[in-house]
């Protein structure tokens, strides 16, 4: 296949973990993902690189020992002749990055200069497993698409329109002023992109719409959205506070760490157990992977039965609190793998929030799959909606926006609907 030659300008969305990159390709104004790739395995024995486009399937097996060597492979696949996306790397025009945490000093997505990278760096000591990898994937992609400007996308920029009520923990304030304990909320970019296209969806304006996101996977959170900004969030200093999720425990009371101290646990110990260990994993003892848990409970495994109660439980007490604090909610949106996937999920959550006018059609739910639609009841006050996440989408428009001054709001479809 022929690369294509329609205009429009290239951005290169990398998402840098600690073993990994994440890259895609996007054209704007077009909105359109001329292909993407996984990088993985970086430090390990064998890594490998897989990378799929319209041309084809492009992989390669090898050991890479850094980023930077990573990057250097993602180049060779962009421009590899027979399956490559890119006939040239200088048809880059822009570079997003997703950056984890921006800490309280970044509100918005910001062209990467020197000050950026220096407070990257500064929070790092807030994500030290993210922050890192995130700078080495800025500093590879400045050598090797040299006069390419870069963008930095926060996870936890979205989420800084929070009133200090929402932010603030109820402990002595100089926690908060000398080391800047606060809540921060992260999956921002997520819950920014599938709040905005719900809205589209339904053909209402920011100023007049309340919404409740659910952005539910390994990780999960629940955000309040109020014209159009976040105003409350479940993560909290790190992403392990909040609903209960696929290998994290979400909220918990804080002397049981104090009590399991006592006991022996050490530090490393429970921090591998409270990230890796709880959640749905930890109740159920047998998985973190939601079909696996919903196969188990229909074999009449008790314990993955009261763990997906439980999972549903935290999330609906979680949309009931925000509920009262927006006083009025517009829409919900379930998004992630298991709130786009989640079809038993959903009608559990769902399941008694009639009281606060969230009324699904469980028949309409069972037909949403791998598409956005809508899956409430005709008469349902609230919208309940499925709408697929498109991190690396709402970067590309947060580049565009900053590179080349362009706003894009999000393009009604023929299929949008008007309740």
């Amino acid at each position: 296949m022929e690369l294509d030659s329609a205009p429009g300008k290239m951005i290169l969305i990398l998402n840098c973990g600690s073993s990994s990159i994440k890259y895609d390709v996007i054209r704007m104004p077009h909105r359109q993902s001329l292909g993407k790739g996984l990088v993985e395995r970086i430090g390990e024995k064998t890594g490998k690189l897989t990378q799929t486009s319209e041309r084809g399937r492009y992989q390669i097996e090898t050991v890479i020992p850094t980023h930077k060597e990573g990057m250097n492979l993602v180049t060779r696949a962009l421009t590899n002749p027979d399956s490559g996306i890119l006939r040239s790397l200088d048809e880059i025009v822009g570079i997003g990055h997703r950056v984890v945490h921006g800490g309280d000093k970044y509100a918005q997505s910001v062209i990467i200069d020197d000050d950026v990278i220096a407070a990257i760096e500064k929070f790092s000591e807030l994500a030290p497993l993210h922050n890192p990898p995130n700078l080495t994937g800025i500093r590879a992609a400045t050598e090797l698409f040299p006069g390419v400007k870069q963008v930095a996308v926060f996870d936890t920029a979205f989420h800084q329109t929070m009133p200090p009520a929402a932010y603030l923990y109820a402990l002595p304030r100089e926690f908060y002023e000398k080391y800047k304990i606060r809540r921060y909320g992260f999956h921002g970019t997520s819950h920014r992109y599938v709040s905005s296209r719900a809205m589209a969806l339904l053909k209402r304006s920011p100023e007049n719409t309340n919404v409740i996101s659910c952005h539910l996977g390994n990780g999960a959170s629940v955000t309040a959205i109020s014209h159009g900004q976040s105003i409350d969030t479940s993560m909290g200093f790190t992403p392990l506070e909040g609903v209960m999720m696929g290998t994290r425990c979400g909220d918990l009371d804080p002397a049981i760490l104090l009590y399991l101290l006592e006991r022996g646990y050490t530090v490393k110990e429970l921090n591998t157990i409270l990230n890796k260990k709880s959640g749905l994993l930890g109740l159920s003892g047998i998985s973190n992977d939601l079909r696996d848990l919903e196969a188990a409970a229909e074999q009449g495994n008790v314990h993955a039965q009261e763990a997906l109660d439980t999972y549903a439980y935290r999330i609906r007490r979680y949309i009931g609190a925000y509920a009262a604090n927006l006083i009025k909610v517009d829409i919900l949106v379930f998004t992630g793998g298991i709130g786009q996937y989640g079809v038993k999920m959903r009608e559990r959550i769902c399941h008694r929030l009639e009281n606060i006018g969230i009324f699904m059609d469980y028949q309409l739910n069972k037909t949403v799959g791998d598409h956005e639609g809508i899956v409430s009841e005709s008469y349902s006050p609230v919208t309940i909606v499925v709408v697929p996440t498109n991190e690396e989408l709402q970067i590309a428009i947060d580049v565009y926006a900053l590179l080349f001054g362009e706003t894009l709001e999000f393009r009604r479809r023929k299929d949008d609907v008007q309740l």
